[in-house]
């Protein structure tokens, strides 16, 4: 089942960048968090973002999603130039992230979390609820089913009446992936999705991935610790150093590379002092 959402569709062909980030930078004081970094995602990959701890890995998702500006550089979606615009305007042109810690409504049951995801309701609209109430329920059944869909397909029945703050937090993740199937995204941020969730859940949560990638075509960009769940799921993985993207490539050729284990090693190094 698919519901019409106000995310923009695009012509870019499989394969071509869909995203692209050009030369970006950001600075917090003297502090250079993102450091020129430029990269591109494909349409229907699932690229891997990874570095060690302070690399400027977040802090791009959040500039490229719009929730802060960059110093300089620019940010193109299907190849128009978004840099700067806000979260809102970039959700309904398809582009959505998730977040380390999930943001779900925890006072709102797992279905309604779902069900308050897509945009301009008819039930949003005063004139429409007092003079059109066939429209609105309408549009509510349609919004319900696919909540309930999406439900299924994460494997979330059982908790589909319990109140979202109550629930584990592999749960919660997958309730932010599934507010991300709500949206109707194109691309999908993932930030971290593996952070505090069991291996049984974690294993749940890369197959969800992987099928909505390859059945719905949803194109996704995953920063990850857990560098299993990387190998397993992104082809290509880009490595992120110092604000900089330092190498990129497939799993393979990234663990052979001499500069990925000095930057890793290197920041373990400075933990530890």
């Amino acid at each position: 089942m698919s519901l019409d959402t106000n995310a923009e569709t695009s012509a870019t062909p499989e394969g071509q960048p869909v995203l692209s980030i050009q030369g970006i930078y950001k600075s917090f004081g003297g502090v250079h968090a993102v450091d020129g970094c430029s990269f591109e995602v494909n349409k229907g990959s699932i690229t891997g973002l990874i570095g060690p701890n302070g690399a400027g890995k977040t802090t791009l998702f959040t500039i490229v999603t719009g929730f802060i500006k960059p110093d300089s550089g620019s940010v193109l979606l299907h190849g128009k130039d978004v840099t700067g615009e806000e979260p809102h305007e970039l959700f309904h042109k398809g582009l959505v992230r998730t977040f380390q810690i999930p943001h779900e409504f925890h006072g709102l049951t797992t279905l309604e979390n779902l069900m308050a995801v897509p945009a301009e309701q008819d039930g949003e609209n005063l004139f429409k609820t007092w003079f059109m109430p066939g429209a609105v329920a309408k549009r509510e059944a349609e919004v319900r089913a696919l909540a309930e869909d999406t439900l299924s397909f994460l494997g979330l029945d059982r908790v589909r009446d319990e109140l979202a703050g109550n629930l584990s937090g592999g749960q919660k993740k997958l309730l932010e992936l599934g507010r991300s199937m709500m949206s109707g995204a194109e691309i999908v941020l993932l930030d971290e999705p593996g952070a505090g969730v069991n291996p049984t859940l974690l294993l749940q949560l890369g197959e969800k991935i992987q099928r909505l990638n390859e059945e719905r075509g949803i194109t996704f960009c995953i920063v990850e610790h857990n560098m299993d769940m990387i190998a397993r799921l992104c082809d290509p993985v880009v490595v992120m150093a110092a604000g900089s993207v330092l190498t990129q490539g497939n799993m393979d050729d990234i663990r052979k590379d001499q500069r990925v284990l000095e930057a890793y090693l290197g920041s373990q190094t400075a933990e530890a002092s």
